[in-house]
């Protein structure tokens, strides 16, 4: 089952629109799972047979069995937005064309200059070395050695040790169920992912990822 846009009028409306339907997704992802943790807390795959092949007279079958269809649209709905969100950041933050700039002047053009030059001068702090599947950061579409240039308002000079990661963790803490936009480089092409931190979503942590801090080559 796909999700159906609005036509934004810019791509800042758009990326709220996309946020916002994110947040719907995951919302109605996590009563799904409820479900299926109020059934013996199933899983996906767990067989709804007992050991001599009769239904499991221990859980609801039917509920079960609507659950898992329904969490598996919804992943694919949220996998499909996850790329849109994306798409949308990357718009947001692209420099105008070069004709358009050239042809301004004055504060507007500047900050558009400005903000191209910081992105330039970003360097990696941090680097993804595992992703659990189904995780908040699966979701945001992080993947294995990806390398994070910025994580919210976090860039390698916010942290005082290059070994200790722990204002990324503060600041984790600090935004469950709340969008944490992070740029990341992966194989030399930039990135922008939207990620939520969140508990119980069947694994550890509220990530679901291993973060390293990374010193460079």
């Amino acid at each position: 089952m796909g999700f159906t846009l609005p036509s934004p009028t810019s791509p800042s409306t758009l990326a709220q629109t996309l946020i916002s339907k994110k947040t719907q997704i995951e919302t109605e992802l996590q009563s799904n799972l409820t479900i299926l943790q109020s059934n013996n807390n199933i899983g996906m795959s767990t067989p709804l047979v007992d050991a001599e092949g009769f239904p499991r007279a221990d859980v609801d079958i039917y509920a079960v069995r609507k659950a898992r269809v329904r969490i598996i649209e919804l992943r694919n709905d949220l996998r499909d937005v996850m790329d849109e969100i994306g798409k949308a950041l990357e718009a947001v933050y692209a420099r105008p064309p070069e004709s358009e700039s050239e042809s301004e002047s004055g504060p507007g053009s500047e900050s558009v200059v400005d903000q191209e030059d910081e992105e330039q001068q970003l360097e990696p702090f941090a680097r993804v070395d595992g992703v659990a599947p189904a995780s908040p950061a699966a979701e945001a579409g992080m993947q294995r050695e990806d390398l994070i240039l910025k994580f919210g308002i976090l860039v390698k000079s916010s942290f005082n040790s290059p070994s200790s990661l722990t204002p990324l963790a503060t600041l984790v803490s600090q935004n469950e169920n709340k969008h944490i936009v992070i740029r990341i480089r992966r194989s030399n092409e930039l990135k922008w992912l939207t990620l939520t931190p969140r508990q119980g979503w069947g694994g550890r942590g509220m990530l679901g990822c291993h973060i390293v801090p990374y010193t460079g080559p």
